[in-house]
């Protein structure tokens, strides 16, 4: 009796086994991208794309306008594009003062020494943001003169509160098993706060930090006023001399900045937070 033949790839089964083939051992699933869920095409491009229409809407009813000499001389010489840089300029620099004030301050009111001082450093923050913006800003015209010095100040009391009172509410949400934690394992106060406490509360830290961006886009249109310069030179200028397009135009832009700021900083919030908080959620 001889044996059957047996060609490259027949499964041979002897008596009592399984013909099936051995399973696979279990694999983990690929790594998920934590920006996925969130980063989508619609955020990426939706916005931009209806900016764009609207600048372009813009240039182009310019380009077919009739304007006058006064409205003309208003918007020649590079007048539009330096109002708009010194918007950016002004909206930039207060924000960076506001974090290096609202970020560090909001740290130290939540330390055991000086929490003390917290509802006194709240109500001092929210005297600036509950003072109406025109009238804190001629108050510092009175005291600092005319220039960007007053108008950044101004700008710089006004945004503080969102940065200040978001980073004193994150620091405080954290979990104290997890400070208690990472203080079991031998972790200084100064590494429980940079590794622990700070990411942890990330999230509300740049919801706020968003927040001062928009008002300081927004406050900056007052700068005019101190001699700050910024788009409310145009809109100042089509309200006092009765000239539309120049308004329409400062206002369209204030408006596309503010949006595009806006925008800048949810991506911002997207990519910088924890990616361990992300993929938690």
């Amino acid at each position: 009796m001889t044996a059957p033949e047996v060609t490259p790839g027949t499964v041979v089964q002897t008596p009592g086994t399984d013909a099936r083939p051995p399973a696979a051992p279990d694999q983990p699933p690929p790594p998920r991208d934590p920006l996925a869920p969130a980063l989508t095409w619609q955020k990426l491009t939706l916005l931009p794309s209806l900016l764009t229409a609207v600048l372009l809407a813009t240039w182009l009813w310019f380009r077919q306008a009739d304007l006058d000499a006064i409205s003309a001389n208003a918007l020649s010489n590079g007048q539009v594009g330096r109002a708009l840089w010194q918007h950016i300029e002004l909206t930039a620099i207060s924000t960076f003062f506001v974090l290096i004030i609202a970020i560090p301050l909001g740290v130290l009111l939540t330390r055991r020494t000086f929490r003390r001082a917290t509802p006194v450093a709240m109500a001092v923050a929210n005297m600036g943001q509950a003072t109406p913006a025109i009238g804190l800003l001629a108050l510092l015209v009175i005291w600092l003169g005319i220039g960007r010095t007053a108008a950044l100040t101004g700008i710089i009391a006004y945004a503080v509160l969102p940065v200040l009172s978001n980073t004193i509410a994150g620091l405080k949400a954290n979990d104290p098993t997890l400070l208690e934690a990472a203080r079991g394992i031998g972790m200084s106060p100064a590494q429980v706060l940079a590794r622990v406490e700070l990411p942890l509360a990330v999230p509300l830290i740049l919801a706020g930090v968003r927040t001062a961006l928009v008002l300081n886009v927004g406050t900056a249109t007052l700068a005019t006023f101190g001699g700050g310069g910024g788009l409310g030179v145009l809109i100042t200028a089509g309200i006092t001399n009765q000239r539309m397009p120049v308004l329409v135009l400062g206002s369209i832009l204030t408006v596309a900045l503010a949006l595009l700021v806006d925008w800048l900083a949810s991506l911002a919030e997207l990519a910088l937070r924890p990616r361990g908080l992300e993929a938690g959620s």
